[in-house]
């Protein structure tokens, strides 16, 4: 029997691939473009120099046609030598793709792995740091874990790690954009991001924001990569001409979305929705019945993380959300799969979207034996909007 449900509405609610505005759909579709021709010129350029801003960077961001895996793989590829020193500092399962990456370049790896759900412990690595015999050439972390909904504390961990004489290279592929993270103002050397999550884009495009000192740590070891090479895309990009095809229409959207983002709500603005949308969130589980999963910290504007009750079969809880109530939201991943369920909120996202997620949760626990009553979760977080003033909705 076909699922009756196939072809109604439906709700997206993970962390990536996340909803994408109308106009950036729209704009996707349009005819492909001649990649060197001024009309894409025009919008390569435009994106090259609008996507510094979110970074809130002064380095030229380099961009790849790949998933932000690729760019956490241009950190790997650009920057470790075989038997350099590294540290990885993980809380969850992207921090873990670090040490992955790690080990396939060859690194001298030193994995300071953290309870999922916990932060990362900035003392913890200075300890490392302190314990480690010769230099450590870069610390690899995540922003916000997405497995988790946990944000670490980048600015702390980055003053330790350049104090002992090293670069931190970070994964902020689901914060950049929902969360602040000032570059610059903070010096963290490298950056890396992808299009797929808070910057309202289709999945395809890899971000690396890298400092000059990271860029001439890099040319200092070259070899080992050809299409994730930094300076190669750097000098390319500087004279707005890419060094390989870029991906055309994604380029197109990202154009439309960076304007939505920088100029028609503004960066402050998209953080402070990011922020009440996240509030409203929270409210809503607690108000459901079920206890946050990681600590409380109100900077964690990405993904809210709740426990599921123990009495009920937690991992079918997303799968009857999405096949009865037409929304999506992630379980949990590797030993969290069954054990907690996952609500997005970076990017194309309002008020309504929150109360639509806590509804079908509610209706969903209902269905499978938790006792929970009707509207508590929508209505939490609705009263969260009432104070704030308004519903939050994207530009």
């Amino acid at each position: 029997m076909s699922n009756p449900n196939l072809f109604s509405k439906q709700y997206l609610l993970t962390a990536g691939p996340t909803p994408l505005p109308p106009r950036v759909l729209s704009i996707a579709s349009e005819p492909i473009l001649y990649h060197r021709a001024p009309a894409f010129v025009d919008i390569y350029e435009r994106v090259l120099a609008n996507l510094p801003r979110v970074f809130q960077t002064s380095n030229q961001v380099l961009v790849f046609g790949s998933s932000g895996s690729g760019g956490m793989e241009s950190a790997a590829a650009n920057l470790i030598v075989p038997g350099d020193n590294v540290i990885v500092a993980s809380c969850g399962k992207f921090g873990q793709r670090w040490a992955q990456l790690a080990e396939a370049f060859g690194a001298n790896l030193h994995h300071l792995e953290f309870e999922w759900g916990t932060p990362v412990d900035p003392a913890a690595i200075g300890n490392k740091l302190d314990e480690i015999d010769g230099p450590v050439k870069a610390v690899f972390t995540t922003f916000s874990e997405t497995s988790t909904g946990v944000l670490n504390d980048v600015k702390a961990i980055n003053e330790i790690v350049t104090a002992a004489g090293s670069i931190l290279v970070v994964d902020a592929v689901s914060g950049l954009g929902a969360a602040n993270l000032p570059q610059d103002e903070w010096g963290i050397d490298v950056v890396v991001a992808g299009s797929q999550k808070a910057l309202m884009c289709p999945p395809g495009l890899g971000f690396a924001s890298v400092s000059p000192k990271a860029l001439e740590i890099a040319a200092q070891n070259p070899g080992r990569r050809f299409y994730f090479d930094w300076e190669k895309t750097a000098k390319g990009q500087a004279k707005g001409n890419s060094p390989f095809t870029p991906a055309v229409s994604l380029f197109m959207a990202l154009d439309v979305a960076l304007n939505m983002i920088l100029e028609e709500e503004g960066l402050e603005n998209v953080f402070a929705r990011h922020a009440v949308l996240a509030k409203a969130a929270r409210a809503g589980i607690k108000a459901i019945g079920l206890e946050r999963f990681g600590p409380d910290n109100p900077d964690a504007n990405v993904v809210t993380a709740a426990w599921l009750p123990e009495e009920i079969e937690g991992a079918k809880v997303p799968g009857r959300m999405r096949d009865v109530y037409g929304v999506t939201i992630a379980g949990g991943q590797d030993h969290l799969k069954g054990k907690i369920a996952r609500i997005a909120h970076c990017g194309y996202f309002g008020g309504f979207d929150i109360i639509t997620a806590l509804t079908a949760l509610e209706m969903a626990l209902r269905d499978l034996g938790f006792d929970v009553t009707p509207g508590s979760g929508a209505g939490a977080a609705e009263q969260v909007f009432a104070e704030h003033g308004s519903v939050p909705q994207p530009a």
